[in-house]
């Protein structure tokens, strides 16, 4: 059956490369897309795709047609919703946090000993639990695997690592910095003041703020985890997965990030 198969589709050398290179292709975009929405936006694209393969084999005209215009204006839908994307991948290739060290692999790319330490949830959760003591408002995102290079642009960028007394003096109300989200990536203060995309979930419940809701919305549309402090109760809420946890301890917040971050 091989041999039959080898002589119907004789493979030369340079088609054997074709197809190692189109996976390792593949997976480095799905790598780079994982973790937002974009992927889903992509799988839509994949599967337009192979239907349009499907009817064209079938001879169906009319739907081969359609498809076709559509397929035909693909590749500059994809540079319109993919622009963040691309020019972080392109950023990407000639960042300084990529390394030949022995420590973090990213691809064929070995990242920074800094930003694969393990993470520093006890700073985190001594700064919460003293803003949730004095009602200090705070909203801060951890990142997973999407970094969401466009939203840190819009803060302030810091670029250092996590210190209770630094996130605490970040959102004393009296900065220029408290108002917005910080960003964390590792154990790394990425960015302070930074805009978030509000939940567009009108099931929300009333009470919530525009904190909650740049939370909830973050999280509806990523992979990051977002953790907020109340101003007017001092209450402790998780956001993961648009969903949210509200009335969390300092001892349940440690659990949460042992679970996300170990």
């Amino acid at each position: 059956m091989i041999d039959l198969f080898i002589q119907t589709f004789p493979l030369r050398i340079a088609d054997y490369l074709d197809i190692i290179l189109s996976i390792i292709l593949i997976y480095f975009i799905y790598r780079l897309l994982k973790g937002s929405t974009a992927l889903n936006i992509v799988i839509a694209f994949l599967i337009i795709y192979l239907v349009w393969v499907a009817v064209s084999f079938f001879k169906m005209r009319i739907l081969t047609e359609i498809i076709g215009q559509f397929i035909s204006v693909g590749a500059i839908a994809i540079i319109i919703i993919f622009q963040p994307e691309i020019r972080r991948y392109f950023a990407m290739l000639g960042s300084k946090s990529v390394s030949r060290s022995r420590n973090g692999r990213f691809f064929f790319w070995k990242m920074n000993k800094s930003e694969t330490d393990k993470f520093n949830s006890i700073a985190i959760i001594q700064a919460y639990k003293h803003l949730s003591q004095s009602k200090t408002g705070a909203l801060i995102v951890l990142l997973r695997n999407n970094d969401l290079e466009t939203i840190i642009q819009t803060g302030e960028v810091l670029d250092c690592k996590i210190n209770t007394q630094l996130i605490e003096t970040i959102f004393f109300k009296n900065t220029p910095l408290h108002d917005g989200a910080v960003i964390i990536k590792g154990n790394f203060i990425k960015a302070a003041r930074c805009i978030l995309p509000v939940s567009t979930n009108y099931n929300l419940p009333p009470h919530l703020g525009l904190r909650h809701r740049s939370a909830i919305g973050i999280s509806e549309q990523t992979d990051a985890i977002a953790i907020v402090v109340s101003e007017q109760t001092g209450n402790i809420s998780i956001a993961k997965a648009g969903r949210l946890e509200e009335d969390v301890t300092p001892t349940r917040l440690q659990e949460f990030l042992n679970e996300e971050f170990a």
